[in-house]
């Protein structure tokens, strides 16, 4: 391949990249007209890219006519990306288990809460387990809010107002925006007995290589929060130095 051609290949799969991105934004479908407006590009060079991935299943046509949509074969590349990252992830949560002794959890950002995908046990009699599948909420967990702080501001606090509207919380949203500015400045969020009584937590946050958010946390129960804290925080800072560098 000469130069030129791979130039050119390499345009073709940045611009592909960017169609794909614009049509994620939208749950009902884009004209062609809108693709090319949206990403900048001729409506031409938008067909002709859209016809290609069609071809793989990347997009297909909307049924209710909207135009064009993300498809099914991007779902099943995204499955498949999330089982590699909770393989990924097991052996960096048994590392923090065996560290502290405390159990682990792993969890990803979907629309408005947070996804348990694994977890790993502590070696205590007195612990915490939560169900793989098991949606919380994002304003009172150490991984919800580790996450809001990785957002544009305007972004969480549409997500911090719908759950406090759906749930009739009175909170002050300055506090909360505060404590996700520690959050990002520290690199850990904390949940001290908001979400469950007698259960605290310490958590923090990454994109995987599609962008998703995804958070580790460590749960322990309240009464030996205070002597686990420094242990934990040492170990989590450690696991996302490291995760943080394989995401980059």
């Amino acid at each position: 391949m000469t130069e030129k051609n791979e130039k050119n290949g390499i345009q073709v799969i940045s611009r592909a990249a960017t169609i794909l991105r614009a049509l994620k934004e939208t749950q009902s479908g884009m004209s062609l007209g809108k693709i090319a407006e949206r990403v900048d590009l001729p409506r031409s060079t938008v067909q002709r890219i859209t016809s290609a991935l069609a071809e793989e299943r990347f997009v297909i046509s909307d049924a209710g006519g909207g135009g064009l949509r993300l498809g099914p074969e991007l779902s099943a590349l995204a499955g498949a990306a999330q089982y590699n990252i909770v393989e990924h992830c097991r052996l960096l949560l048994t590392e923090l288990t065996q560290k502290t002794g405390e159990t682990t959890d792993l969890a990803v950002m979907r629309g408005i809460g947070m996804v348990f995908l694994d977890q790993v046990p502590g070696v205590y009699r007195l612990t915490t387990v939560s169900q793989v599948g098991e949606v919380f909420p994002l304003t009172t967990t150490a991984n919800g809010k580790a996450c809001l702080a990785q957002l544009e501001e305007s972004a969480a606090v549409k997500l911090i107002r719908n759950e406090w509207d759906r749930n009739g919380v009175k909170r002050d949203l300055e506090v909360l925006l505060q404590e996700l500015a520690e959050v990002r400045h520290t690199g850990l969020a904390y949940d001290l007995d908001e979400h469950s009584a007698g259960v605290s937590a310490i958590g923090f946050s990454f994109r995987d290589w599609g962008g998703d958010l995804h958070a580790i946390s460590i749960p322990v129960p309240s009464t030996r929060f205070g002597r686990q804290r420094a242990l934990i925080e040492h170990a989590l800072l450690e696991t996302a130095a490291s995760i943080h560098q394989t995401f980059e």
